[in-house]
């Protein structure tokens, strides 16, 4: 049996990790040399600070003060994730390792909220988890998507290129 999470607990979990992807973006954005790497980072911050502001509009707690201060706030460099991104800045393997990284942190994201929303009871507490494994989903697959592509290997819109039946 899971633990029960309140409402204001999940959104307060979700807040955290929104905010932890969207600086891991940022940071990885800021650095990209390839443009559509860089692009595609971007766009990923974008998504999680539209994630943030949601979840931001719900919570009823004052831990991470106003929304606007909050994701001005300077990222959690003690955050495992971000800091090996560092380390791959510093080893000029930027778009490759944050990719990677990336591909790492969401799925793990997904397996997490996806048992949480398991041993959850309350129906609003579980769409809280329910939704972010939705969107984590879709970051994943954009995220396998921009890697294959840097790593050249074969794109999905190339397959009827290369795929014969």
């Amino acid at each position: 049996m899971g633990k029960e999470y309140t409402l204001q607990e999940a959104i307060s979990l979700a807040i955290k990790a929104e905010k932890d992807s969207m600086d891991f973006y940022r940071r990885a954005a800021s650095v990209a040399k390839n443009e559509r790497a860089q692009k595609v980072l971007e766009l990923l911050a974008n998504e999680e600070a539209g994630h943030l502001k949601a979840f931001f509009g719900h919570y009823k707690g004052a831990e991470f003060g106003n929304l606007t201060s909050y994701m001005n706030s300077p990222a959690d460099t003690k955050n495992p994730t971000f800091m090996k991104l560092e380390k791959a800045i510093v080893e000029d393997m930027v778009e490759q390792r944050a990719l990677e990284l990336a591909l790492i942190e969401e799925k793990e994201c997904i397996g997490q909220y996806t048992q949480l929303a398991q041993g959850v009871v309350d129906p609003a507490v579980r769409a809280v988890f329910e939704r972010v494994v939705k969107e984590t989903q879709g970051h994943y697959a954009l995220i396998e998507s921009e890697y294959a592509h840097i790593m050249g290997m074969v794109h999905e819109t190339d397959q009827d290129t290369y795929v014969r039946e």
